[in-house]
């Protein structure tokens, strides 16, 4: 029985432009979901996926970031690090349900509501290839970028 492409969904991104999963066919696709702009964690993540992008680009792989900031914050944090690719904002937590990234963590001794650090790579078709959740950030993209070979070494 073959599979079927990811459940499609739009997000309002980066550069004034509107992100739609389903036009993203054609091509790999890593989607990574981080808690919050111009933090330690989520800015070193940005900054690997940032120099390794064009890696990523030889093997024709889309990079986007996803976060719960608005779009001016996006913008700003896009400038500031120098993305080369598009941050998505999903305020309203469509895709954070979606994948399931909202989980109870602990900061500073309590429990708050929050994005769980987490990778999603899809393949030119639309399907879900492989998934990383609980990310600890050095190391990760190389590992995705890994990955991305072995997808691209499949579907030829």
């Amino acid at each position: 029985m073959p599979k079927q492409p990811f459940a499609d969904f739009e997000l309002p991104a980066t550069s004034n432009t509107l992100f739609k999963f389903s036009q993203q066919r054609g091509h790999p696709v890593a989607l990574y979901f981080y808690p919050k702009d111009n933090t330690p964690g989520c800015t070193t993540e940005g900054q690997d996926f940032r120099d390794f992008y064009p890696q990523f680009q030889k093997l024709k792989c889309a990079i986007f970031g996803v976060s719960r900031d608005s779009l001016k914050s996006h913008e700003g944090f896009k400038a500031k690090m120098s993305f080369p690719f598009e941050l998505l904002s999903d305020q309203e937590e469509a895709a954070c349900k979606l994948f399931g990234v909202i989980k109870m963590k602990n900061m500073y001794g309590r429990q708050v509501r929050g994005i769980e650090r987490s990778t999603f790579v899809f393949d030119a078709g639309g399907h879900l290839a492989h998934e990383w959740r609980g990310v600890k950030v050095p190391g990760h993209v190389q590992e995705v970028l890994e990955f991305v070979k072995t997808l691209k070494s499949r579907q030829a």
